[in-house]
């Protein structure tokens, strides 16, 4: 991408499929069974055969790989396969990948997938286990010998400074965990089908690492979902209206680490996100108040807010206050927190569900959706529109 001009991606793709495994906390089968469900399922939402796919994109993360992937699934040979790292800030970025290579003529159909058994198996949430060698190893050697173990503690630095500057508590963190609770209770595909919360059962939940309790952090789940990208034309003639790929890009700030950015001048905000912002609006030609639906990657609630800011819903500090005034519905299949934790690729698949017009919390008109991955680390997003 360009930090300075518009690119030329957008709209030259579109997703045309969508396919996932159930959402379960022990999937009984491997990560390779899921991967192939959920490609498969996408395939057939998408009315496509395995034959007809040319390109994969996955996660470095992933552990099955693109050709193990490709010959369980039936699809023949491949002109196009493809990695994106730093865990789920990838989400957006594999289709990007599956965007440029359809827009450039390298692959026709290019399904980006993500399965994984990270509940019955690994475990993210238990923390860092080992730290090899490597630069990443060695940026992780300033915190954990401080007890900076795991994913929640990281988040919760900058998450206590949040609040210092602002002048807030951390109940202003509930706001997005009710907001996306409500939404999964009406989702009979979530783990918290049926089951809201209110801001008391927040603030009464179990700190973490403080300022972060128990209900501000996302869940861990066994699952697969998949996604169908190919050109707006071809995506034309199959059952379901296109969704375009109107921008998409990939960020990274200065003084970047993989969620230990400590270093940087200020720890309230995400520049990374930041970054994905300026580009997304600049190639759309958009802006916030273009939007009429957003899925905001929720690991962890605090980043949300903060989003919410950087992409310039609102100011500094007033994350929590918009998402009160209901202005812009916000992870409404319940998002991570309430639906399943994904990678951030199942907050994709309900985008395009809610600009087909078949999401269960179906926002009325949805023409735009913004759609962003995992933050904390370099990061990705997209805006998705309807075609014409």
């Amino acid at each position: 991408m360009s930090l300075r001009s518009r690119d030329t991606l957008g709209g030259r793709a579109a997703i045309a499929g969508i396919g996932a495994t159930e959402f379960s906390k022990d999937s009984g089968r491997s990560e390779l069974t899921l991967a192939v469900e959920a490609v498969r399922a996408a395939l057939d939402d998408a009315g496509l055969a395995p034959s007809d796919v040319d390109g994969l994109v996955t996660f470095t993360m992933d552990t099955s790989p693109e050709v193990t992937v490709a010959q369980a699934a039936g699809i023949g040979e491949l002109s196009f396969f493809s990695r994106v790292h730093y865990g789920g800030g990838a989400a957006c970025a594999t289709v990007q990948q599956a965007a440029l290579a359809v827009a450039s003529g390298v692959a026709e159909v290019v399904v980006c997938y993500r399965a994984f058994n990270e509940r019955s198996g690994r475990r993210f949430g238990s923390g860092v286990q080992h730290r090899a060698p490597t630069a990443e190893g060695a940026a992780l050697g300033w915190v954990l010998p401080f007890g900076l173990l795991t994913p929640a503690s990281w988040v919760a630095m900058a998450a206590r400074r949040y609040l210092h500057t602002f002048g807030l508590t951390p109940e202003v963190f509930g706001e997005v965990a009710v907001a996306g609770r409500r939404y999964a209770a009406t989702n009979p595909a979530a783990h918290f089908h049926g089951r809201p919360i209110t801001h008391a059962e927040h603030a009464a939940s179990r700190w973490i690492v403080e300022p972060l309790r128990l209900l501000d952090c996302c869940q861990e789940t066994d699952g697969g979902q998949a996604l169908v990208v190919t050109s707006v034309e071809r995506a034309r003639d199959l059952p379901h209206p296109p969704v375009v790929i109107t921008a998409a890009a990939q960020g990274a700030g200065r003084a970047q680490e993989q969620m230990t950015s400590f270093y940087r001048d200020d720890l309230t905000g995400l520049p990374e996100a930041g970054a994905v912002a300026r580009q997304l609006w600049r190639t759309g030609g958009l802006g916030p108040g273009d939007v009429d639906v957003a899925i905001l990657y929720d690991h962890f609630t605090p980043f949300v807010l903060m989003q919410l800011e950087e992409y310039g819903f609102c100011g500094p500090g007033e994350g929590a206050e918009f998402l009160a005034s209901g202005a812009l519905p916000v992870n409404t299949h319940g998002g991570q927190l309430g639906e399943a934790y994904l990678h951030g690729m199942n907050g994709t698949a309900e985008a395009v569900r809610q600009l087909r017009g078949t999401a269960v919390n179906q926002v009325p008109g949805a023409a735009r959706a913004l759609v962003t991955a995992g933050t904390g680390v370099p990061t990705s997003g997209l805006v998705l529109g309807t075609d014409g």
